[in-house]
C-alpha cells in the first residue's frame, strides 16, 4: 500500500501488527530517449507492486541521488554524497523512532550504492530495539539479472534494459536497432563533460529497446524479487 493513500491514524494501526516499510530510492538523470525520472520510476512502480499483496507501506520514491556524472545533460540532478548520506540517515532516524524495525530501500540508481556504508554504520548504532535495513537495487539482483540476460547480455544506461512502457516520454522517437556499447570501466571514470562527449544521446549501448513482451518478463522477475525479499529476506524477523 502506498504511505499516501493511509493517514497516520491507519499507520499507527498497521504498526501494531507490522515493523515493515519500504523506502524507493531512485535519482533524476538523463535516461537517453527515456524518461529524466527513469531510476525513480521504476524503483516505486516495483515497490508497489511487490509489496501491495503483503499490506506493506510503500514511502513516497526520493527522487534525487548521486549522479555528478550526468550532470552536463539539461534536468539531471545530483546530490553530494555528504547531503545524500545525511538525508538517509535523517529518514531512518524518523522511521525507527516510530517503531519500525525492518526497514527495505529498494534502490533504481547504481550511483546510490555507496551509501550501504552509512546503513551499515547506521544499524550498528541501533542494536536495541533491533532495527534491520535491507538495501536492494532491484534491477541487477541476481533473478532480474538473469531474466535480462536471457535477451541481451549488454545491459547498459538508458538502453534497452530500461526501455519499459512506463519510462517512455511522449514526443520522444526512440531510434530503431542498437549502437556499441560503452565500457562500464570507461564510464566509471569520466568527468561530466567528458561523459556528455562519449555518449551525445546518452545511451551507453547495446539495443535501444526490446518487445514489451520480453520487458514485461524482466519486470516480473524484479517484483517476484523485491517480494521475496520483503517476505523472507530479514534475519532478525
Amino acid at each position: 500500500m502506498r504511505l499516501h493513500d493511509r493517514n497516520w491514524m491507519q499507520i499507527e494501526e498497521y504498526l501494531k501488527h507490522d515493523d515493515r516499510i519500504v523506502l524507493p530510492v531512485g535519482s533524476t538523470e538523463q535516461h537517453g530517449y527515456l524518461s529524466l525520472g527513469t531510476d525513480a520510476i521504476l524503483a516505486g512502480r516495483v515497490a508497489e507492486e511487490a509489496a501491495e499483496p503483503l499490506g506493506i507501506p510503500v514511502l513516497p520514491t526520493l527522487p534525487f541521488g548521486m549522479a555528478p556524472y550526468f550532470t552536463t545533460y539539461p534536468g539531471s540532478m545530483s546530490l553530494r554524497m555528504s547531503t545524500y548520506i545525511e538525508v538517509i540517515r535523517d529518514l531512518l532516524d524518523v522511521l525507527a523512532g516510530q517503531g519500525f524495525r525492518r526497514i527495505a530501500l529498494v534502490n533504481g540508481h547504481g550511483g546510490n550504492a555507496p551509501v550501504t556504508g552509512l546503513i551499515r554504520e547506521w544499524t550498528s548504532a541501533h542494536r536495541e530495539p533491533s532495527v534491520e535495513v535491507l538495501f536492494h537495487s532491484w534491477y541487477n539482483a541476481p533473478q532480474t539479472a538473469a531474466a535480462a540476460s536471457r535477451f541481451s547480455e549488454v545491459q547498459l544506461h538508458g538502453a534497452w534494459v530500461e526501455n519499459f512502457a512506463w519510462t517512455r516520454v511522449e514526443g520522444a522517437t526512440i531510434p530503431e536497432g542498437s549502437k556499441p556499447p560503452m565500457s562500464r570501466a570507461l564510464a566509471g571514470v569520466l568527468s561530466a563533460a567528458e561523459m556528455r562527449e562519449a555518449a551525445p544521446d546518452g545511451s551507453h549501448g547495446g539495443d535501444y529497446g526490446r518487445p514489451d513482451a520480453d520487458m514485461q518478463q524482466v519486470w516480473d522477475a524484479g517484483v517476484r524479487e523485491v517480494r521475496d525479499l520483503l517476505e523472507n529476506g530479514w534475519m532478525k524477523s
